[in-house]
């Protein structure tokens, strides 16, 4: 891409009038929305947990970026749409983004360096250090200083999943899916995966209805369970010391329905619910039901489905005996298309109807959560040479979900955008034209008279402002 801007941008005439463009109109940015985040972010205080799991080197006598300002800088632009470290060279220059990152000096004039004077955040070259420092950095490291500790970072999340609730849960399902991330380069764990015809990674996936707890990046030559369990053991011991009568539920599909999986939820109380691959001995039992389904759609011409609940135990790799409901369906086309799953939830709970439609079925949304962080918060953008700095630009994106689940549950409830996507509340929310006035005493921020949607951001500003900060936070984890 040229760097070579004309001054001027001429377009077509108005009647007379020329119409002419620049970019020189002084400090206007256009995310003034994004104060929003800011908001809610310091009553939550998501960040400064995430900061936690970070040890900062550097000397601080010689720095002029915080370890705290960095990571809001990244994940407040992702949020906003900002993928690209290179975004940032002239993301540094807006004095809206300094105000979101927390510097005291928004329009950077009191810099260190005259060469940097006016530029008050951090560019890529800096913030790329967040994810390209090794994990056995110190203070004598020339350049990269600032470590991660993936551990702590694993902890942060379920920190901030209790963290936003107020009221403890008398049930938590616990979904688990893996998906791909598309590699376009020769990273390191980089593998051809068949199912999905290209190279990826395969990363895991845990969610508590809608908050992540868990997003663990691994190379895709390996069965989709394999390495959950130290996971689930994890955030089921978290969980289980702050609600101890809280009902645990275990779901995915039939990637997960493995017998070591099924037996350590039998032997700690955790309930399961998996779907279960056909096999020749399953389809000959729903035989009957499935004549029965096709049967219905004859007479209906609509799809038909016919439930049937039994026990069944495979020849050799089960220990045991277990309920498997079988849906039979007929669809148009003459299809046949039956499903099982397996469960330790029981019949007189759940009946095999609801069992899997409203148990199963719901896990489907878990799925769409994954697709708009991958899609809208950039979880796919994968492109460091090393799984390590891979893994956090996954968590920064994860991160930055949070952020953006907190704003929908806290902020636009009773609003029109409270079941909106993160691209429609980027969209509608914070891309507003304002002019920033910055004085001694205060921030102005002037918002385009023009914006349409005044009516709902005015509407959020007051829930976020009802909103209490929480009161004591969670203490962090013992592990990682």
């Amino acid at each position: 891409m040229t760097e070579c801007i004309p001054p001027h941008f001429p377009f077509q005439h108005l009647d007379r009038r020329e119409v002419v463009a620049d970019f020189q109109g002084g400090r206007i940015t256009s995310d003034a929305g994004a104060l929003l985040l800011r908001e809610l972010d310091s009553r939550l205080g998501l960040l400064d947990l995430f900061a936690a799991c970070f040890s900062d080197h550097r000397d601080p006598d010689r720095i002029e970026h915080s370890l705290g300002s960095l990571l809001k800088q990244r994940v407040f632009g992702l949020c906003l749409g900002y993928e690209d470290l290179n975004d940032h060279d002239r993301l540094r220059y807006d004095p809206l983004m300094a105000v979101l990152a927390g510097v005291a000096d928004p329009l950077g004039e009191h810099r260190r360096d005259p060469a940097n004077r006016g530029q008050a955040l951090a560019g890529k070259s800096t913030l790329n250090r967040l994810e390209l420092t090794p994990v056995g950095a110190d203070e004598d490291s020339r350049y990269q200083k600032i470590v991660a500790h993936l551990g702590q970072i694993e902890n942060a999340l379920i920190d901030m999943y209790l963290l936003q609730q107020p009221t403890p849960p008398t049930r938590i399902v616990l979904d688990l899916d893996a998906t791909d991330d598309p590699l376009h380069g020769h990273q390191l764990g980089r593998f051809f995966h068949g199912y999905y015809g290209a190279y990826c990674y395969l990363p895991l996936y845990i969610f508590a209805g809608d908050h992540p707890l868990a997003a663990i990046l691994r190379p895709s030559d390996r069965d989709a369970s394999l390495g959950c369990l130290p996971h689930l053991e994890r955030i089921v011991a978290r969980l289980r010391a702050e609600w101890p009568g809280v009902e645990i539920v275990l779901r995915g599909d039939s990637g997960f329905c493995r017998e070591y999986l099924m037996r350590w939820c039998e032997a700690n109380g955790v309930q399961f619910l998996f779907g279960l691959a056909k096999n020749k001995r399953l389809l000959r039992i729903v035989g009957q039901a499935m004549h029965a389904a096709k049967a219905a759609f004859a007479e209906s011409q609509q799809p038909s489905r016919v439930f049937q609940d039994f026990e069944y135990r495979t020849q050799k790799s089960w220990s045991r005996s277990r309920r498997v409901v079988g849906k039979a369906e007929h669809l148009p086309g003459d299809k046949a298309n039956p499903r099982f799953v397996v469960t330790s939830l029981s019949e007189a709970a759940f009946d095999a109807k609801t069992l899997y439609e409203r148990e199963y079925c719901a896990r489907g949304e878990m799925e769409n959560k994954i697709k708009e962080q991958q899609l809208f918060l950039f979880a796919d953008r994968l492109s460091c040479e090393t799984l390590r700095a891979n893994q956090l630009r996954l968590y920064f994106s994860t991160v930055a979900y949070v952020v953006m689940r907190a704003l929908r549950e806290f902020g636009l409830h009773d609003t029109p955008l409270a079941t909106a996507q993160c691209d429609t509340i980027r969209l509608q929310l914070f891309k507003i034209g304002a002019l920033v006035r910055v004085s001694v005493r205060r921030v102005l921020v002037s918002f385009s008279e023009s914006y349409p949607w005044r009516t709902v951001f005015a509407q959020v500003w007051s829930n976020l402002h009802r909103l209490a900060s929480p009161g004591a936070r969670p203490r962090p984890s013992a592990t990682g």
